[in-house]
């Protein structure tokens, strides 16, 4: 019989990958003490899952980027909790080695702590899912003190939080001001105080995200926060270059399926229109 990854403790050379069969909070925990950088993408559905599973990231995320990437919504407002929890089940379906975290989305925690220990519950049931994540800090700490209370693990999340765009009015870099970075180091280690097991970081200057993952015991994913964050994430569209209209500093395109996409589906138009397919070894 196996022993369990979140049973053992770090072992080896702290410098080099270690395989980790089935990734948990403990495992992310000690990549963190290992300096071993976490891998974290988006995932929507089943085929895409199983990619990046058999790949080998670490996290998937399914993030509230559906509703821009899925469904061709302006921001991320407008996804519910049961679409949420239909992409959560279909990414938990093809996963067997990575953690599978899910955001709340708006409109399903904020000033209702209630509200939000029941949308984490349902994520967690209905999904099959091992974590949920949550933005914000001070003003939603209820909230996150009572979804730990009932044992589902929380990954916070702050710097520009996309929820609250409309708060913000724009999605340009955050935490620049003295004020607003004092804040935000206050509310990273008021989550890790709280008990949450990782925190993502986005759209903050390299040097403040450094410091605050420097300061803390939890990881810290970034996301146009430099490298001196325990682990990145970036949208899985983005960067495969299935969209190409958005193109903030930080993404790294690693392919242009837009394109790629784009030219199959029009050989196969010119094929089908000109009767070349299918030909006689495609057919009965």
């Amino acid at each position: 019989m196996s022993i369990a990854v979140s049973d053992q403790e770090p072992t080896g050379d702290k410098s080099s990958p270690k395989k980790y069969p089935r990734i948990t909070t403990h495992v992310l925990h000690e990549m963190k003490l290992r300096k071993e950088k976490i891998s974290m993408l988006t995932a929507y559905d089943y085929s895409m899952a199983a990619i990046l599973d058999a790949a080998g990231i670490d996290v998937i995320l399914v993030g509230d980027s559906a509703s821009n990437v899925m469904a061709g919504h302006k921001s991320t407002l407008p996804i519910t909790l049961n679409e949420m929890i239909y992409h959560a089940s279909s990414v938990v379906r093809a996963v067997e080695r990575a953690l599978v975290v899910v955001d709340l989305p708006f409109g399903t925690y904020q000033g209702n702590s209630k509200e939000a220990l029941h949308s984490a519950i349902r994520i967690m049931k209905e999904s099959g899912a091992n974590a949920i994540k949550i933005e914000g800090g001070k003003e939603i700490q209820e909230s996150i003190e009572r979804i730990l209370s009932a044992g589902i693990p929380v990954m916070g999340h702050l710097g520009l939080t996309p929820q609250s765009i409309h708060k913000f009015g724009t999605y340009t870099v955050r935490a620049r001001e003295e004020k607003e970075a004092q804040k935000l180091i206050a509310d990273a280690h008021l989550l890790e105080e709280c008990g949450s097991f990782a925190l993502v970081l986005e759209k903050i200057p390299a040097s403040l995200a450094e410091q605050v993952s420097t300061g803390l015991q939890i990881p810290t994913i970034g996301i146009g926060a430099g490298n001196h964050v325990d682990g990145q994430v970036l949208v899985l569209h983005d960067m495969l270059g299935i969209t190409h209209g958005f193109s903030p500093r930080f993404l790294r395109r690693y392919h242009n399926l837009y394109e790629e996409i784009k030219g199959s589906v029009q050989s196969y138009i010119n094929d089908v229109k000109t009767k070349n397919f299918p030909n006689e070894r495609e057919s009965y």
